[in-house]
């Protein structure tokens, strides 16, 4: 038997009972080991700084005679570990500047 809706309460509550269905997240465990790499050794934060890149490599402008004729986006927001890379990163470079001192400037 379907109840039929007599009021705008009704209808929000209808509304977050749709909304509130659990969602499987199977990247789970892999952003949140991601979250939880602490950098305790400048040659591994060097080598995390220089692996993962400031900027998405993909995104271009093409170019025919000197004319910008179209431009490629950048499409690492399309990765669905974009923000926890880009988090261990900036901890790498954190790491190198606060703990070790080292001037990041060199490695541009």
């Amino acid at each position: 038997m379907t109840k039929i809706l007599t009021n705008d309460r009704d209808a929000t509550l209808l509304g977050q009972a749709a909304n509130s269905t659990p969602q499987l997240d199977i990247l789970h465990p892999v952003r949140q080991w991601l979250d939880q790499i602490q950098i305790r050794n400048a040659k591994f934060a060097k080598l995390l700084y220089k692996a993962i890149p400031a900027q998405c490599p993909f995104e271009r402008d093409i170019k025919l005679f000197e004319r910008k004729i179209a431009h490629i986006p950048p499409l690492c927001k399309l990765n669905p570990l974009y923000d926890q890379l880009v988090g261990l990163r900036f901890r790498a470079l954190c790491y190198l500047v606060d703990e070790c001192g080292i001037d990041i400037m060199s490695y541009s």
